[in-house]
């Protein structure tokens, strides 16, 4: 399943949102969207979940219109938007009946579906609860869960982590990982850039309505080839590690952070596995030696301005 948004322009009288971006993700892949607040991430979202009409453009999926075929592009996505509404009257397993009723499912499958969606996403223990009386973390709970219903190939997830606490968001990103493993093309926009890296395969940054950069991690924040950051975190004589690096060839800066040693070398990674095997001949006991990727955050802060339109 490939999700193909082409040269997609939506304009709001004089104010261009969305300006031409063109980009693509696919089955198993989670892709981050970037972007400063009032960039366009929502809008883009919103029409490719067939909520929002563009100017001009297109997106499809698998070769299916959102355009010329939105019922059928609508029953390939799943939509979770950054709120979800709070009825008062209405219980959590009410609201997903309620949907799943609009998907045209039907007696014992009905039933199955929610059952098996609510244990999923582990709301079984409050169905019963309104949705007004929830916390913001079995709110998005709740989203996700409506948007899973029909078993979409495609989830498309605005600001899911917002307001959540530590222990949700963990648990949000163990979910998408599980949906990603099966199979799911997944769209997710979020601030919380460094949780970004940790799941995503991919990102797209977006300001002012146009893409900035678009790509694997590694293509838009590659490693350095000349000038690599190793985190080493030794089993004990910190201090006496530090000052041992900065007497070492290659080495150009080191970093002490917290138990860990932030350390840039200029060369390759062949470079950085020489270090570390003068380390251990040295004495170190090293727990952990990383060779540090590329940064999506510090690409981000290079990359965007904060302008809004």
């Amino acid at each position: 399943m490939q999700v193909n948004i082409i040269n997609l322009i939506k304009d709001f009288g004089t104010t261009r949102a969305v300006d031409d971006i063109s980009f693509t993700f696919s089955s198993g892949h989670i892709f981050g969207f970037v972007g400063p607040n009032g960039a366009g991430k929502t809008t883009t979202m919103r029409i490719l979940a067939t909520l929002d009409e563009p100017t001009s453009g297109d997106a499809t999926i698998d070769g299916v219109s959102i355009v010329e075929s939105p019922e059928t592009a609508r029953q390939l996505i799943g939509y979770m938007p950054d709120s979800l509404p709070t009825h008062r009257d209405m219980s959590v397993h009410d609201y997903l009946d309620f949907f799943a009723r609009a998907y045209r499912l039907v007696g014992q499958q009905r039933r199955q579906v929610v059952d098996t969606v609510e244990n999923f996403t582990n709301l079984t223990g409050i169905r019963g609860k309104t949705l007004h009386a929830l916390s913001k973390g079995m709110k998005q709970r709740v989203s996700l869960a409506r948007a899973l219903l029909h078993d979409p190939p495609v989830l498309v997830m605005d600001e899911p982590a917002a307001g959540l606490d530590p222990r949700a968001r963990v648990e949000l990103r163990e979910l998408l990982r599980v949906l990603s493993e099966q199979g799911k093309a997944i769209l997710i926009s979020s601030h919380i850039l460094t949780e970004l890296s940790e799941i995503c395969d991919g990102a797209v940054i977006i300001e002012q309505g146009k893409i900035i950069s678009a790509g694997t991690l590694d293509e838009i924040a590659p490693i350095d080839a000349e000038q690599q950051t190793v985190l080493i975190r030794p089993l004990d004589r910190q201090d006496d590690l530090c000052k041992a690096l900065l007497l070492m060839p290659h080495v150009t800066a080191v970093n002490q952070l917290g138990h860990e040693i932030e350390t840039r070398v200029a060369g390759s990674e062949q470079t950085c596995s020489e270090l570390l095997e003068n380390l251990i001949r040295d004495g170190f006991r090293i727990v952990e030696f990383t060779l540090q990727g590329g940064d999506l955050e510090s690409v981000f802060m290079t990359v965007t301005k904060g302008e809004v339109q």
